[in-house]
């Protein structure tokens, strides 16, 4: 055995930990610079917030070394540009729902909410554990990007009108703000679906330029003063049952990324996805009391003739979208599969339960 010189060693030693730090600037090297892109407003609660909130987180996680600029609708690029800003590398993500590219390819519409499709668990476990995740890549690959679930604005409200809706005859000659396969429900049932930005619905809707509107729920909706506008207010829509947020990156962006940066940037995801999803539940609730005891909104469901009717339309919508691509047919055939299997067991589960939970306690 070599007999060590303590006092070396000591020396030696301490050399190293001082040196250490002189590979510092390798790191430094790595620094990544990001721009965000979004189609929400800035500090619009739930959607503004929560992107704004992923895009911090980013920066938070990786010590600020991947340095993350954050461009709300309308600062950079238009709310419906940030795909082509993105797809071109102009910026290295975006923050959306991809339903609004849904004239690109129909496939777009199942990664954000379809007529009668998955609620937010029902799309969480399609995503991560049904293969959506998969033929979401094989979408985005087609366009040069990569998604990832960011967010989550739940089941959401049937929307806002200036009359009741008593039949599908009602709909006819309707002009809806509704984007995504649910306006293409309502143009089958005789409407005429607009796609505006959220920051435009309520000047439409007070001019007359639309009839009705849907947004999000009775948070967002009481924040946007549609009540202001709007007579009638009805809950649970089939168009929107569990609106997933994505957050797009650039292909090749994505791909240079070391494996930890793609951790952290997903890290980030999954967190707002959690958190956005948590405020609204949270706060929804008491802003529908306000709705109604505060504004006077008259609160109304659709009835089993209105759903059938929708229901019906929505048939024929998907047998449109299947048609486009086998790609088209295959996320849909996945879907297929995730509502009767996923849907099937939450609404032996969890259905039940609340069923029976809130008729005890007359919730």
């Amino acid at each position: 055995m070599t007999k060590i010189n303590r006092r070396s060693f000591v020396k030696g030693a301490a050399i190293g930990a001082v040196a250490a730090p002189l590979a510092t600037p390798a790191l430094a090297q790595e620094r990544i610079e990001m721009a965000i892109v979004a189609t929400w407003g800035r500090d619009f609660p739930g959607l503004g917030t929560g992107a704004q909130r992923y895009a911090q987180t980013i920066q938070d996680l990786s010590g600020g070394r991947i340095q993350v600029s954050y461009y709300a609708a309308g600062e950079r690029v238009g709310a419906f540009d940030s795909f082509d800003e993105v797809a071109s590398g102009n910026a290295q993500g975006y923050h959306a729902a991809d339903y609004y590219w849904k004239g690109r390819h129909p496939g777009w519409g199942y990664f954000t909410a379809v007529p009668f499709g998955l609620t937010y668990s029902e799309m969480n476990a399609w995503i991560r554990h049904g293969g959506g995740q998969e033929l979401w890549d094989e979408l985005a690959g087609e366009f040069g990007l990569k998604c990832i679930m960011a967010g989550s604005t739940g089941t959401q409200a049937g929307g806002w009108f200036n009359k009741e809706i008593n039949s599908a005859d009602d709909f006819k000659g309707l002009k809806m703000r509704i984007p995504g396969l649910g306006g293409d429900v309502i143009g089958k049932l005789g409407g005429s679906p607009v796609t505006v930005p959220g920051g435009q619905i309520y000047e439409n809707l007070v001019s007359g330029a639309i009839d009705a509107t849907e947004w999000v729920g009775a948070w967002n909706d009481e924040i946007m003063k549609f009540y202001e506008a709007a007579k009638f207010y009805y809950t649970a829509g089939m168009h929107e049952p569990g609106s997933m947020i994505a957050a797009g990156f650039n292909q090749k962006f994505w791909a240079d990324l070391s494996d930890m940066d793609r951790a952290i940037i997903s890290a980030a995801a999954t967190s707002e996805n959690e958190l956005m999803m948590s405020e609204y539940n949270g706060k929804s609730g008491a802003a529908f009391k306000r709705l109604t005891t505060d504004h006077g909104v008259q609160v109304r469901s659709f009835n089993d003739d209105v759903w059938d009717a929708m229901a019906e339309a929505a048939d024929e919508v998907f047998e449109e979208a299947r048609a486009h691509s086998d790609l088209a047919n295959k996320i849909h055939e996945s879907f297929l599969n995730a509502r009767a299997e996923i849907g099937g067991w939450l609404g032996t589960s969890t259905g039940e339960y609340l069923t029976q939970r809130n008729r005890i306690y007359d919730v």
